[in-house]
């Protein structure tokens, strides 16, 4: 017993969506109507946002120990109302001293 089958083309073609959905999709017109997200200097639990910088990912491994205190002080930091208190926030103030110190950034 053989099912009908169809392209994916035609099945799309016989239940696609709505096509002024679609054109208000492409077109941003739906998002003109919702309401507008927070911008990043009024985020609540972020610490002050000046220039925003380019952010790209950064893996590495740390000892346990201090993998563990910096956890710990992020989440203090947090409760506390401190900033810097992201884990990303404390490792870049840590780490600009020693790159300015030893010529890396100007």
């Amino acid at each position: 017993m053989a099912a009908d089958r169809k392209s994916l083309v035609e099945g799309l073609k016989t239940t696609g969506p709505d096509p002024r959905l679609e054109k208000a999709f492409v077109f941003g017109e739906i998002a003109k109507t919702k309401p507008v997200s927070a911008t990043p200097e009024s985020r609540e639990g972020k610490g002050p946002v000046g220039n925003v910088v380019g952010r790209v990912p950064l893996t590495t491994r740390v000892k346990s120990d201090f993998a563990t205190a910096l956890k710990r002080a992020s989440l203090e930091r947090q409760l506390n109302g401190v900033f810097p208190n992201t884990l990303q926030d404390i490792l870049e103030e840590a780490l600009e001293p020693w790159l300015r110190g030893n010529g890396y950034l100007k």
